[in-house]
């Protein structure tokens, strides 16, 4: 089992940056990929990146594209979500999770992640 503890939600202005960071532990040899998901109130869970942990190869949403980026860095077993631009529709829970070894990872698909964060409120105002 992997542990994901997310941090840098915040309250911010429209046009703003955030950095979120999501830190690994427990069984994190056995990472593949990771993502960071967001979820607003009445809305579905819906993927904004993923990087895969060995080749660093990345995915985006289209509504974040050019404003959003992802980074690893391995050695501290950390996953880094930079937010520029932030709009107020940026606004919502942001969770990181993990794929784990032996499990077929699709970026974009909630149930190809194993492991959870426990979230962390982004809130952008207009």
């Amino acid at each position: 089992q992997v542990q994901l503890v997310e941090s840098g939600g915040g309250l911010v202005q429209a046009g703003g940056s955030l950095r979120l960071s999501c830190a690994a532990s427990g069984r994190s040899f056995s990472i593949v990929g990771m993502g960071w998901f967001r979820q607003a109130p009445g809305k579905e869970r819906e993927v904004v990146a993923a990087i895969g942990w060995s080749a660093g190869n990345t995915f985006y949403a289209d509504s974040v594209k050019g404003r959003f980026t992802i980074a690893r860095d391995n050695a501290k077993n950390t996953v880094y979500l930079q937010m520029n631009s932030l709009k107020p529709e940026d606004t919502a829970v942001y969770y990181c999770a993990a794929v784990s070894l032996g499990r077929r990872w699709y970026p974009r698909n909630v149930g190809s992640y194993d492991s959870w964060g426990q979230g962390t409120q982004v809130t952008v105002s207009s």
